[in-house]
């Protein structure tokens, strides 16, 4: 891409991989110099060697393991960690779709890319739906290392995510050892469900002064179709005493929702006839608002509240998705703050950090409701543009740079931004990316930095 006012030139495939040596390494400094694990499942020593050597220029210390069938690699997990593993596909050691499942359950949760060499949708596909991070075509083997770099972020995400789901059920023992007394809905029906007896504690989560009320607002069809036949709750016999937990949702007397969960046993009599169900109901509305709201944190930028890398990745791909289905293009900018660096040095980080919000903010402006903003990390910002082409999607940056040059707050500040379109730039996620990444990096190459300021490549 070119800036505003010069033409735009189309980039081919081969451009992209012919300067895949030269693209920039400050992007992967988080990871450069890192060691790094990695299983080959492949039996052409020659094409593991020649991962190597992309992961070599990529500046990533490697420590490798190759074997060629699954049960090598079963042995291999089990006696050391691996943070990523490259498999052969397809390969004579597995194939079919059962074959891969049982590639996919014998990583577990270690990151797995494909080395393919049968590129195709098809192919794509089926890789996609047994669980394979990402995939690599042999023929572009210097994809490699960013595709790596992104298996090790999901994978960082992943762990964040379970610390954050540590961090609630650790909450949520501590809030069970501070209340001394919890108040638990107790309800009692018969074999049909129709209910005999409730509780104040279950009366007062809905709102309801009597049985009448309650039922007034959830007839008993539905107080308890969550627990249908062939659970354990129906059954017939001693046996089927406990009630497996289960989460519903109930209206209050004043019409919103009630989450719960439902736990218990089932009744017999002296004859061991099941004679009806006792069931102790717990509100979990407030603990799955505040999960959610975890989720949320999990896919937003805490500084700016923007959309995150791995977010980023979810609408990407959402978008591919749709773009196959309606074959409309759809646009992806890539932006760079300039001089950050520069503004934290003579103003301090607060200042700097002040200049990443107004820039998510110029962002959020301009963004229809449609549109994805979000923040890569450091001053890396992208911004997603469904059914919207190259020409409109250099509009849009245009418009992010004016309102940055009209903003009076100082320092001024100014952008750098890539412009690529699906499918017409790259068919993956990957191409993409550093198609847009691309662009941005031969403007910053070609040109001071002080002609960059409110230019579009």
């Amino acid at each position: 891409m070119a800036h505003l006012g010069a033409s735009i030139p189309n980039l081919s495939h081969s451009d992209l991989q012919s300067d895949q040596a030269t693209f920039p390494t400050a992007r992967t400094a988080s990871h450069r110099r890192c060691p790094v694990r990695i299983l080959f499942i492949h039996g052409d020593a020659t094409a593991v060697d020649d991962c190597l050597q992309e992961l070599k220029k990529a500046q990533f210390v490697v420590s490798a393991d190759v074997v060629s069938t699954l049960a090598e690699c079963t042995d291999h997990l089990r006696s050391g960690s691996f943070d990523v593993v490259v498999a052969e596909y397809p390969s004579p050691s597995w194939r079919g779709s059962q074959a891969l499942q049982l590639l996919r359950q014998t990583v577990q949760e270690t990151p797995l890319l494909f080395l393919t060499t049968s590129p195709g949708s098809e192919c794509i596909s089926g890789l996609t739906g047994h669980g394979a991070f990402d995939y690599v075509e042999r023929e572009r083997l210097a994809q490699l290392p960013m595709a790596v770099r992104r298996a090790l972020n999901e994978r960082k995400l992943r762990v964040e995510l379970e610390e954050a789901g540590k961090a609630l059920r650790h909450s949520q023992s501590l809030y069970r050892a501070l209340v001394e007394n919890p108040a638990y809905g107790i309800c009692r029906c018969d074999p049909e469900g129709k209910i005999l007896e409730v509780n104040q504690a279950l009366l007062a989560m809905l709102g309801c002064s009597n049985k009448a009320e309650l039922l007034a607002a959830n007839p008993a069809s539905e107080f308890m179709r969550d627990l249908g036949p062939g659970r354990p709750l129906a059954g017939s016999s001693p046996e089927s005493v406990r009630i497996e937990p289960v989460e519903t949702e109930w209206k209050r007397k004043n019409g919103t929702i009630l989450k719960a969960r439902l736990s218990g046993r089932g009744i017999f009599d002296e004859r061991g006839d099941f004679a009806g169900r006792e069931i102790i109901v717990v509100d979990i509305t407030e603990q799955r608002a505040f999960e959610d709201h975890l989720r949320r944190l999990a896919l937003s930028d805490s500084l700016t509240g923007l959309a995150n890398h791995r977010r980023l990745f979810e609408v990407l791909h959402a978008e591919i998705c749709r773009s196959e289905r309606t074959e409309r293009e759809f646009s992806l900018l890539l932006l760079d703050l300039d001089g950050l660096k520069e503004i934290n040095d003579h103003f301090g980080h607060l200042v700097g950090n002040r200049a990443l919000c107004r820039l998510a903010q110029v962002l959020t402006d301009c963004c229809r409701f449609v549109d994805t903003a979000a923040r890569q990390g450091g001053d890396e910002f992208a911004l997603v543009l469904p059914e919207t082409g190259a020409a409109a999607a250099t509009s849009v940056a245009s418009r992010i740079c004016d309102l940055l040059a009209k903003d009076a707050e100082e320092p001024s500040l100014s952008v750098s931004v890539g412009v690529a379109s699906y499918p017409k730039d790259a068919d993956t996620i990957g191409n993409l990316l550093y198609a847009a990444d691309r662009t941005l990096y031969v403007m910053k190459g070609k040109q001071p930095k002080a002609a960059r300021a409110g230019q579009v490549s």
